[in-house]
């Protein structure tokens, strides 16, 4: 079930030009149709969230990414060969932070 919301307000529209890939432009149009919306309707309303929120929220398929996944592996083997500086607290680790 989806539940959609209109308000009316004065028509200040101005349009936004946007570059995107042509396949995900036809899939979302898909799923927006699907919902009974418009592509307008769905940017306007992220739009409308990331001004409300400042931030924006991105999902990820891939995770880890094969960067982090990288990563995570160069630190296992600095862990298992011991070469990591292991800290019992907050303090000493922020003091070796400031080490020069």
């Amino acid at each position: 079930m989806y539940k959609m919301v209109c308000m009316a307000t004065t028509n200040t529209a101005t349009i936004l030009n946007i570059k995107t890939d042509k396949k995900l432009k036809a899939e979302a149009k898909k799923v927006a149709d699907d919902m009974g919306l418009t592509l307008t309707t769905v940017v306007n309303s992220m739009l409308k969230q990331f001004v409300r929120e400042k931030e924006i929220t991105f999902s990820v398929n891939e995770y880890p990414s094969p960067m982090l996944r990288e990563a995570i592996k160069e630190a296992r083997a600095e862990y298992e060969a011991g070469e990591l500086e292991i800290f019992s607290n907050v303090e000493d680790l922020i003091a070796d932070l400031h080490k020069p």
